[in-house]
């Protein structure tokens, strides 16, 4: 028997997608139990899928493997969509600010990956760092089990519009080279 040597693009072209697939269901699951009033749970749920997305994020490799570093893309994506508008509408009688602030935090979660996108688009260098990730999926999660939902998603979209400004600046530095 031949052994083949794997490389870790080879690795990410084989688990990533299944990790992106479980972050989905897991989103799914995550986003079921909020809009069923039951926050903690979806908590648990967004963390699970919050590990497996900051796993996969990690497998990718930085040269190569575009369709596993398109799957994570999307899967963050489908992670801040599907948790902070489930939130936003389960809060928005209540507690609207709660509400306020999980809309501001998808908004600046989108405009943060859309600077990324686009900048990486034109050619200049934007990092995005896993540790980014880490903070915002479990600034939610952790949000959502210890129940501070009432000031946390505000935090958030603060936090969020930071990395966005951080990012532009990177393109703008990058322009002027």
């Amino acid at each position: 028997m031949v052994e083949v040597p794997t490389t870790r693009g080879a690795r990410a072209r084989v688990v990533v997608p299944a990790l992106c697939a479980g972050v989905t269901a897991a989103v799914a699951v995550a986003a079921w139990l909020i809009l069923d009033g039951r926050l903690r749970a979806g908590g648990v749920a967004a963390l699970a899928a919050a590990v497996l997305l900051v796993v996969a994020g990690l497998l990718v490799p930085r040269e190569g493997a575009a369709r596993a570093r398109i799957l994570v893309v999307l899967a963050d994506r489908v992670f801040d969509g599907a948790i902070l508008a489930s939130v936003a509408w389960v809060e928005r009688t209540a507690h609207p600010a709660t509400s306020v602030g999980a809309l501001m935090a998808l908004a600046a979660s989108f405009v943060a990956a859309y600077i990324r996108a686009k900048g990486a688009g034109l050619g200049y260098v934007v990092e995005e760092s896993p540790l980014t990730r880490a903070i915002r999926t479990g600034m939610i999660s952790v949000a959502l089990i210890a129940g501070w939902t009432s000031w946390a998603f505000s935090l958030l979209a603060v936090w969020l519009l930071l990395v966005a400004a951080v990012r532009a600046s990177q393109v703008a530095k990058e322009e002027r080279l």
